[in-house]
């Protein structure tokens, strides 16, 4: 018989384990009253994507730097809102200690987690998704709770996003036909492109003056792309009304330096990953003395047994 078909998940863990400490209760914390509401929120989403989707893969992608250099030289509004006034990500001080609690339990069970420094985990996802669409891999759901990711879908490659705006458990999944539905754009590279136009408040992109969401999308679909419409703004004989051409025309720099931004990076030296899930906690003894200091027997077991559902098939 041949094997079962693979499934490779690629977490957007910031986007997890954020959504986490703000969807479940600080009340919720370890025998000695640290908050652990992020680290269960977390573990508990791995245990229902693992049941849900049952994947033969999983890679926790990190944030080895939530706001890249290379970014910011490009844009250096980018994320500007964000820095706190130690020159860090300005998060709440009760969820630094978590991340790393997270960290040590993937290990612990073995779960694969990779970042790289100097890169956002978003350009991790994109490396590996685009590893796996040239070697003709298994087919990847990317999870986030980040709208920039649908860049990736592709529907040739196999490549689809579990959109968790609402909840890892109200997960919408984003495909080619779901983007024209919602946006009118036919790819994840259109999206991309419409988002560098529409902007972005929350990562401080301003995007281009006057152009809106569906105008943007209108202009992406009736040039092809965002080349094509810079082209066109040049071009006092297309078909772009005189006040489009200015907004553009206006915007050149913005436009120039902003795909830097938005565009993931699907070039990022990682090494080889062993992506399989564990079929056994990679250090039981270690994993035991977490979930005693930490409280976190319900979520562990949860995870657990996800795993061992999908090796018994």
């Amino acid at each position: 018989m041949p094997p079962p078909p693979g499934r490779l998940v690629l977490l957007d863990s910031a986007s997890l384990y954020f959504r986490a400490f703000h969807g479940v209760p600080e009340s919720v914390t370890a025998p000695d009253g640290t908050p652990v509401n992020a680290v269960r929120g977390f573990l508990d989403s791995v245990a229902f994507l693992v049941t849900t989707y049952r994947p033969t893969r999983l890679v926790a992608c990190w944030d080895d730097d939530w706001r890249p250099a290379f970014r910011v030289r490009a844009l250096p509004t980018y994320k500007a809102h964000r820095v706190g006034a130690d020159g860090g990500e300005d998060a709440p001080p009760a969820l630094g200690p978590q991340v790393d609690v997270i960290v040590e339990v993937l290990a612990a069970l073995g779960i694969a987690r990779v970042g790289a420094p100097g890169y956002e985990a978003d350009d991790v996802v994109a490396t590996l998704a685009a590893r796996e669409a040239t070697g003709g891999g298994d087919p990847v759901d990317v999870v986030t709770g980040d709208r920039d990711l649908f860049q990736l879908v592709d529907d040739a490659t196999g490549v689809r996003v579990l959109y968790c705006g609402k909840g890892v458990r109200k997960a919408e999944t984003v495909t080619q036909d779901w983007l024209h539905g919602k946006y009118a754009v036919a790819t994840g590279a259109a999206y991309a492109d419409m988002a560098v136009l529409r902007g972005d408040p929350s990562d401080g992109l301003p995007g281009v003056a006057g152009i809106g969401e569906k105008t943007a999308a209108a202009l992406i679909t009736r040039h092809g792309d965002l080349a094509g419409l810079l082209a066109a703004a040049q071009d006092p004989a297309s078909n772009l009304s005189p006040g489009q051409r200015r907004k553009l025309l206006d915007a050149r720099d913005y436009l120039a330096a902003a795909p830097v931004v938005v565009q993931t990076a699907r070039d990022v030296p990682l090494p080889a990953v062993h992506d399989a899930l564990p079929v056994a906690p990679a250090d039981p003894d270690r994993l035991a003395r977490l979930v005693d200091r930490w409280g976190l027997a319900s979520s562990v077991e949860r995870v657990l047994t996800a795993l061992a559902g999908v090796r018994a098939g």
